[in-house]
């Protein structure tokens, strides 16, 4: 079973970033990234390399794939095809969501796919949160507390843009929002 892991956040919280930064890790070669194409794409062009219109290889040999239209038909294609067309065989998968999206129905479609709930198995949701941007984002509600709702991992990101004490704030918010969550 493949583990894939849901990647979500606020557009320009810093999920590209965390995602560039983990896939530098050689422990995680074999990786497969999914990529929403409505969201914040980002992925440096010196990183990728093409293999087809909607498969590119990163440098790191992790492959990356557009979101075009349904999720479990793009994992069914990416899990196909892994072993051939340059394409190494997968040990994880990464969906980077767009920053409106909510994760719920991605989990339940990797649950509920007849195909897909043979080969996959969730493997966690990581939800990225701006220190900056997040207060307000908690205070309108809606989407960001969903994602937040969703996480297994919490990573709140520039942190440096604020105060210690704001920090702190938002870190025991999120704590209150999902205790469960590291």
């Amino acid at each position: 079973m493949i583990p894939v892991f849901i990647l979500t956040g606020a557009l320009g919280a810093g999920k590209t970033t965390l995602l560039q930064r983990l896939l530098t890790d050689p422990r995680m070669a074999g990786t497969a990234v999914l990529v929403n194409e409505f969201g914040e794409i980002g992925l440096d062009h010196e990183l990728l390399s093409p293999v087809d219109g909607e498969v590119m290889l990163m440098r790191s040999g992790c492959v990356c794939c557009t979101i075009r239209g349904d999720i479990a038909q793009s994992l069914r294609k990416l899990l196909d095809r892994q072993g051939t067309d340059g394409i190494a065989p997968i040990s994880r998968v990464v969906i980077e969501t767009t920053g409106v999206a909510d994760p719920f129905p991605v989990l339940s479609t990797l649950q509920s796919d007849p195909v897909l709930w043979s080969q996959v198995k969730a493997g966690g949701v990581i939800t990225v949160i701006d220190a900056f941007n997040g207060p307000a984002a908690l205070a309108r509600g809606g989407i960001a507390l969903r994602q937040i709702a969703a996480a297994d991992t919490l990573v709140m990101t520039k942190t440096d843009l604020v105060a210690p004490d704001a920090a702190n704030r938002l870190e025991t918010r999120l704590r209150s929002l999902n205790p469960a969550a590291t």
